[in-house]
């Protein structure tokens, strides 16, 4: 007898229904095929209906000619017109073929429109943006804009609106499709001439001032004393790295520490660079940060004898690419038609940003000058629309506004403003705890930003469009003088054999005080009583050197008369390119690609001796991967590559000891996320065992620095094994720190199909913080690329044709389209390609050519 529930052979029939289930979930998973297929089908000619005509013929109304538009094996399109209106008319309709979303999507974000696009989660953010009121300041900077700007704007306007006559919002770009299941109200309006200014606002914002260490400063002066505080914020080591303008004995001291590297201090460099290169293509990729780099050669150190410009802004990485590169010729260069210049454009702005003309070449890099000052206003107590001046109850300045909600009812604003500027404490995220910092606050109070940006001053517009068409560093200067936020610093090379540097600007000169904490509004004690003149601010023209490197370090040491900021990026990367500089001059403009790429770590030549001598001299116990790790720790060469052991190793510990030296006496908005600010405070401790920032307050025992440098290397290899195994030997830098492209808007959203479509990454990446190669990561949130150099650009005055670019991502901001991602393995690799400038050569190497007729 068969046992219960076991059939038997004669019971072996299936229980009931069964079959029907099998062929109900076959069915089932047949129409999730046929569905998923479908979707994909589906998306993949929503995504290639967007892509634009690039080949044959097309009619635009308001062209008085034809105009050609070539473009090359990149995508990138080179533009020749016989007018200057039909020039820039021709830019705006090519920069909305391929990138118009983008432009949508900053607009809005300089508008603080963002919750029209995509609902009730953006209030908060337009309300903040609403208040500083960047789109109402530039239709103000239009209107004051002289008429030869104007029309430029206007035209370039009338190019984008002549291609959004022609298609769709679904046509347009593929995020418009999904845009529509979340907003389906949703239909891009017309461009404007102001809008193109706009975008210069949040540029302004993103490349400011240093509000952001005002509140750090403040905040950690309400739970420690003032030299504890100061000891977060050292002063610029200008014993050890580069000023951009040297007094004559720091040139010389400059000098003498640059020629302590070997000669062939970049050979050796490069042959590691060949290695990394050819990791990069086989792992990536398909067929305090923020800063930049620039240096410009004269001749008499460059193979050419003719100068060499190199410039790689550090901008946030995402997808499409923050440039668009672009050629804008007109075919007779005159007074009424005087452009012929190529390089990097903002898609939505006309001319170039950086780039060449046919005489000069020009970078930007950060200035970081001092330009935003909170003021604490005491507000009156039985009015919250009065606050104290001087003794007086002044009535604020109140307008209303109205956001829309894409599916949700509006919300009513109202923006408060005294003589300082807007009140943001009420709707900027970083000031929600301000009332723990140690500022003087009167009880009511509100917080008011001062910002040469909320002036009335020139747009972006003037000093590009002016740039474009210098011819000379008179010319060059001159439009400079209009380059009054964000104050950059703007290195200049030209054919004739010069070499220059220019630093523009509002910078603010202040009766009391060196805007490093916020100040008393009531009082009237710490007003703006001007700007530095205009020829007194620093410039180089030639200097004796025959070289100038800017890296966003100090531009002047403290015998300079007026203040421009106290909290410079403390020079490290600076220091490595003018000593890799100096070291090598001679090179060929392809061996400057290298300087680019180098990922050397200077904090960590200085530090790691520290942590190995602690490790092999404590009495710690190391397990076998603990041991390989700290082998792999004493052979690094200290190049922050993708494929390096050491570098992985090294960068988790530093994390850690961050994180154990400083998390527990800081609040948790300024725990450090690494760079060269953090270099330095820990370098001013590293001889103190003792330190009280060593001490982890929140136990009982009493570290020293011993203590944490032990244990920061544990739990760093801890976190590693975790990550990555236990294998050492196959642990990479690149592993951690991945360079993921994500849409900005919707490349988040959690659905596959859609974030796959849209976004790239994560690749391998090397380079690090405060390294010439600064592709950046946060230390409170993990290893993952942040910040990148968002493109790079090497400019051979001898021989323009000679020159070289790249971008991050591609020139089309179109999924699926070829060069939606093809610059990636070329950044990747630290490689770049010509930067064609010769007509034939455009030519020689076209894959498109489309005429716009009238």
């Amino acid at each position: 007898m068969s046992q219960v529930g076991t059939p038997t052979s004669s019971n072996t029939k299936p229980p009931k229904n069964r079959g029907k289930w099998k062929t109900a979930l076959w069915v089932l998973f047949v129409v999730v095929i046929v569905a998923v297929v479908f979707i994909a089908l589906f998306m993949r000619a929503s995504v290639r209906r967007a892509f634009p005509q690039t080949e044959g013929t097309i009619q635009i109304d308001g062209l008085t000619s034809e105009v050609e538009v070539i473009r090359d094996s990149m995508g990138i399109p080179h533009i020749y017109a016989d007018s200057l209106d039909d020039l820039f008319l021709a830019q705006g309709y090519v920069h909305a073929q391929d990138r118009f979303y983008q432009m949508d999507f900053w607009r809005h974000i300089s508008y603080g429109r963002l919750s029209e696009m995509f609902g009730s989660s953006q209030s908060d953010t337009d309300q903040f943006l609403r208040t500083m009121g960047w789109g109402a300041l530039a239709e103000q900077q239009y209107r004051q804009e002289s008429p030869d700007v104007q029309q430029i704007l206007d035209r370039y306007a009338d190019g984008v609106n002549a291609y959004l006559a022609t298609e769709s919002p679904s046509d347009l770009s593929f995020e418009y499709t999904v845009l529509e299941v979340l907003n389906h109200s949703y239909t891009p309006e017309n461009w404007t001439a102001a809008q193109s200014l706009a975008w210069g606002k949040v540029m302004s914002w993103d490349l400011g001032g240093n509000m952001g260490n005002e509140i750090g400063r403040a905040m950690a002066l309400g739970t420690l004393p003032p030299d504890r505080v100061q000891q977060l914020y050292p002063q610029y080591p200008g014993d050890r790295h580069p000023y951009i303008i040297p007094t004559p004995a720091e040139a010389a001291q400059a000098e003498e520490a640059a020629l302590m590297l070997p000669p062939d201090a970049l050979r050796e460099l490069a042959g590691i660079n060949a290695a990394v290169r050819g990791l990069a293509e086989l792992s990536g990729g398909p067929g305090d940060g923020i800063g930049s780099n620039s240096w410009a050669l004269s001749g008499e150190h460059t193979p050419t004898a003719s100068p060499m410009l190199m410039n790689d802004p550090h901008l946030s990485i995402q997808m499409p690419s923050i440039w668009y590169q672009v050629g804008l010729h007109c075919r007779t260069v005159t007074p009424e038609c005087p452009y012929n210049v190529a390089g990097f454009s903002f898609a939505g702005v006309p001319g170039v940003i950086i780039g060449h003309n046919a005489d000069i070449a020009w970078g930007f890099t950060n200035t970081g000058p001092d330009v935003q000052d909170l003021y604490v206003e005491k507000v009156n107590p039985n009015n919250p629309y009065q606050y104290e001046y001087r003794g007086e109850w002044l009535d604020m300045e109140v307008t209303t506004d109205v956001i829309r909600v894409a599916g949700g009812d509006d919300i009513p604003l109202e923006i408060r403003s005294t003589i300082h500027g807007p009140i943001i404490s009420d709707v900027y995220e970083p000031l929600e705890d301000f009332d723990q910092s140690g500022s003087d606050k009167p009880s009511p109070y509100a917080l008011a930003l001062r910002w040469t940006a909320l002036d009335e001053v020139p747009s972006i517009a003037s000093p590009i469009l002016g740039i474009n068409t210098a011819s000379n560093f008179e010319e060059f200067r001159e439009a400079a003088l209009l380059f009054s936020v964000p104050a950059q610093n703007l290195l200049y090379a030209d054919t004739v054999g010069n070499i220059g540097y220019q630093m523009p600007g509002n910078i603010p000169i202040r009766a009391k005080g060196d805007g490093t904490v916020p100040v008393p509004g009531w009082t009237g004690e710490y007003e703006w009583t001007g700007f530095v003149p205009y020829d007194e601010l620093p410039f180089s023209y030639n200097p004796e050197s025959g070289y100038i490197v800017t890296a966003n370090n100090a531009v002047v040491d403290d015998t300079y008369p007026h203040l421009i900021t106290k909290d410079w990026s403390e020079g490290y990367r600076a220091r490595r390119i003018v000593d890799l500089v100096t070291s090598n001059f001679g090179i060929s403009l392809e061996d400057q690609e290298t300087v680019q790429f180098d990922s050397y770590d200077l904090s960590a030549e200085f530090l790691l001796p520290y942590v190995l001598e602690v490790l092999t001299s404590t009495a710690m116990d190391p397990d076998d991967t603990e041991r390989n790790a700290m082998e792999a720790l004493a052979d690094w060469d200290l190049q922050n590559f993708s494929g390096s052991t050491g570098a992985a190793v090294w960068n988790a510990t530093w994390s850690h000891m961050l994180a154990l030296t400083f998390r527990d006496e800081l609040v948790e908005d300024e725990w450090p996320e690494g760079g060269s600010r953090w270099f330095e405070v820990v370098r001013g401790m590293i001889d103190q065992p003792t330190d009280p920032y060593w001490d982890n307050i929140t136990t009982a025992a009493t570290e020293t620095r011993d203590d944490i440098l032990v244990s920061a290397f544990v739990d760093g290899v801890a976190e590693l094994t975790q990550t990555m195994g236990s294998d050492v030997a196959e642990w990479t830098w690149g592993e951690i720190h991945g360079a993921t492209f994500e849409n900005a808007t919707i490349g988040s959203s959690g659905i596959g199909l859609i974030d796959d479509r849209l976004n790239r990454g994560p690749y391998p990446a090397s380079g690090s913080k405060s390294v010439p190669n600064a592709v950046g990561w946060d230390a409170t949130e993990g290893y993952a690329v942040d910040w990148v150099p968002s493109m790079r650009m090497l400019v051979d005055l001898g021989d323009l044709t000679s020159s070289y670019a790249v971008h991050t991502t591609g020139q089309s901001g179109h999924t699926d389209h070829p060069h939606y991602d093809d610059m990636i393995p070329i950044w990747l690799a630290g490689d770049n390609v010509p930067m064609l400038w010769d007509r034939g050569d455009i030519e020689a190497d076209a894959e498109a050519r489309l005429i716009l007729t009238p």
